[in-house]
């Protein structure tokens, strides 16, 4: 000890070399966790919640499993959320399943613009030509059946090998010469308005028309609907139904050259069941599957047999 009080510098060399030893142990342990952590096998799928569909504006995707792709568009004013139960069935059942929330609605980027069909149908695009989704089985419920039809007809089915439209607002959601069928334009024009001025009463009426009855669906289901609806952009949700009322999908369907499958509640009150007929009558190699025991809500009121149905149109 007398000797490095004695020299200073020769203290100062040793403890420089303590040091200096001290920090490579700690960079080599550092270095050791980095190599641990890029080892480690991936977790994840890699495939992206999120997809950009133009600048400034995201999609959130559900994107689960392997094998023939089911893409899922949901109704208004709901998400791809919606599709719960039948995601978890058909990757069991060996499909991979896409639920795509439209823009304004769900967990969606809700830009202020246009919130049309073509601005729908242009979305659905980018993201299948991201994911290169090829010959996949198109699902759209209620206003997003309108979606896929008005899709599958402006793209000439890209992408596409099958057309599911579940209790489908279309060909028309509004009375028209020769198709007295749906909303008038006055009924319509006061649904719009009330979704400007009470959103909390629409989605009252809603929930109570739903169902084949005001109890079909359990109050916890109800609740797990309703709670999916108010994620939805108010802008986009009126700004949506409003051009719904503008779309008569009648002259489309004869371009339709996919097999169809047409599933409708018989005791639909928000789109009647002879909307099936019409759609039916319209669209080549289409075919109607009946739900005896349900309303609006026929994903959920009766899910077993939406799910089987839904897996044998995708098998056919």
């Amino acid at each position: 000890m007398k000797r490095f009080v004695n020299n200073p510098l020769s203290l100062y060399g040793t403890l420089r070399t303590v040091l200096l030893a001290m920090l490579f142990i700690i960079a080599m342990a550092a270095d050791s966790t980095v190599f641990a952590q890029t080892k480690r096998t991936p977790a994840a799928a890699g495939r992206e919640e999120y997809i950009e569909v133009e600048k400034n504006v995201r999609l959130h995707v559900t994107d689960l499993g392997d094998g023939q792709p089911i893409v899922l568009i949901h109704g208004w004013p709901l998400s791809d959320a919606m599709y719960e139960y039948q995601y978890q069935y058909l990757v069991q059942k060996g499909f991979r399943v896409i639920g795509i929330s439209l823009r304004g609605f769900g967990k969606s980027d809700k830009p202020s613009g246009r919130y049309d069909f073509d601005v729908f149908s242009d979305d659905i695009k980018v993201i299948l030509d991201k994911l290169k989704i090829e010959n996949a089985v198109l699902g759209g419920y209620s206003l997003g059946g309108a979606v896929v039809i008005h899709y599958v007809t402006k793209y000439n089915s890209a992408h596409i090998g099958k057309l599911a439209l579940f209790a489908a607002a279309a060909p028309s959601w509004l009375q028209r010469p020769g198709y007295p069928y749906g909303l008038t334009a006055e009924g319509a024009a006061g649904f719009i308005d009330l979704t400007r001025t009470d959103r909390p009463q629409v989605l009252e009426n809603f929930g109570k028309a739903f169902g084949a009855t005001e109890t079909s669906l359990s109050n916890g289901m109800s609740e797990w609907l309703k709670g999916i609806n108010l994620e939805a952009s108010p802008y986009a949700a009126t700004q949506s139904i409003s051009a719904l009322t503008q779309l008569d999908l009648r002259p489309a369907l004869s371009k339709i050259n996919i097999p169809t499958a047409i599933f409708h509640g018989t005791q639909d009150k928000l789109c009647d069941f002879a909307f099936a007929g019409e759609l039916n009558k319209g669209i080549r190699n289409s075919y109607i599957v009946k739900f005896e025991n349900s309303g609006h809500g026929l994903f959920v009121e009766e899910r077993e047999k939406f799910n089987t149905e839904l897996e044998k149109f995708a098998r056919k």
